[in-house]
């Protein structure tokens, strides 16, 4: 990234999305702070690969929904960790209060999902990108993105059967 002209489109994009991108991981993280970690991550990585992204906002939301798939991908791995050392018995403050089952949420729905549903819901429901957007990132045919979003929201519907 040598030019002014490039300068002043990186910094176009970041005053017209940084904020929006950095909502948008908040709610899938449920952590303000870790989402304009995760925000900032993504534009760091987006002035370094600018010169070979075509769409820079699709090409935000995709590489904010691959840290936010890693983080969650981390964070099992720790709870797998912590429960192998604790022989699986939680903390008495932990096991207070509803019983989880009553406490799912279309956010607990998403992360249920397989990476291959989630990717194209995190982009096309919570990024707002369009279809053919979601595709040309994921690199699948728009036919197929049409039918994991029917699939995941078929899986959504189970899953969230009954909790309303």
């Amino acid at each position: 990234m040598q030019s002014a002209v490039t300068e002043a489109a990186v910094r176009q994009v970041y005053a017209a999305h940084y904020g929006l991108l950095a909502g948008w991981a908040a709610r899938l993280l449920g952590d303000r702070d870790l989402a304009h970690d995760l925000a900032t991550e993504a534009f760091v990585r987006l002035i370094r690969d600018w010169d070979l992204v075509d769409e820079p906002k699709a090409w935000l939301y995709a590489t904010t929904a691959n840290l936010v798939r890693d983080h969650w991908r981390r964070r099992g791995r720790e709870a797998t960790a912590y429960d192998r050392f604790s022989g699986g018995r939680l903390p008495q403050e932990a096991t207070a209060g509803p019983d989880p089952a009553e406490r799912l949420t279309v956010r607990d729905a998403v992360l249920a999902l397989p990476d291959r549903l989630r990717a194209g819901v995190l982009l096309y429901y919570f990024a707002d990108l369009s279809v053919a957007q979601v595709a040309a990132h994921l690199g699948r045919s728009e036919g197929a993105v049409k039918r994991d979003l029917f699939d995941a929201r078929a899986r959504m519907a189970r899953l969230l059967e009954g909790v309303r």
